[in-house]
């Protein structure tokens, strides 16, 4: 047992090895095989991860934080193709690790056919299987503006304190000083 655990409480490891005791873990070109089959393949990784690594073509995005909702069949959240417990749920996060807990928490919620890819989205890519860009490799997104940088600018439009107003790409800045 680690110092400050009591005893009882898992480790995160330990949850992760009972989560994938429960599952039938698949490869990439299984998950991909079984989403062409109707598989329903769910992308968890974050927006900003998809900006800059991609997106899986077909997948169903959904944060962590709304999964259970969006895929509890009874949820009055859910979306539609969460059509009942035997829809078979293929989950997808960056490295295969959150994407097991997560697909042992569906099927905690009796979708007993959720499971996960093995080694994730970076399992995905070097399987050589379809990717769409994100929008950094599309070079749509640019580099953040530091916030200081936008009150100088703002200070710079405006020295004597009045209603300033500064335009940065999508991002307007107002100072009513």
């Amino acid at each position: 047992m680690s110092q400050g655990y009591s005893p009882g409480v898992a480790r995160v490891d330990e949850l992760l090895a009972a989560a994938r005791s429960r599952l039938t873990r698949l490869t990439a070109s299984e998950a991909h095989r079984r989403a062409a089959a109707g598989a329903l393949l769910v992308d968890v990784r974050t927006g900003e991860q998809r900006a800059a690594d991609g997106a899986i073509p077909g997948a169903l995005v959904i944060a962590l934080n709304h999964l259970e909702w969006r895929l509890d069949p009874t949820s009055p959240h859910r979306v539609p193709e969460a059509t009942g417990p035997d829809v078979e749920v293929v989950v997808c996060c960056d490295e295969g690790y959150c994407s097991s807990l997560a697909a042992a928490r569906l099927q905690d919620l009796g979708l007993h056919r959720a499971t996960d890819v093995i080694g994730g989205f970076r399992a995905w890519v070097a399987a050589g299987l379809p990717v769409e860009p994100g929008a950094q490799q599309r070079g749509e997104l640019q580099r953040p503006v530091a916030l200081d940088a936008v009150a100088g600018a703002v200070d710079d439009l405006d020295a004597g304190g009045g209603v300033a107003a500064a335009q940065f790409g999508d991002v307007g800045v107002v100072d009513n000083g």
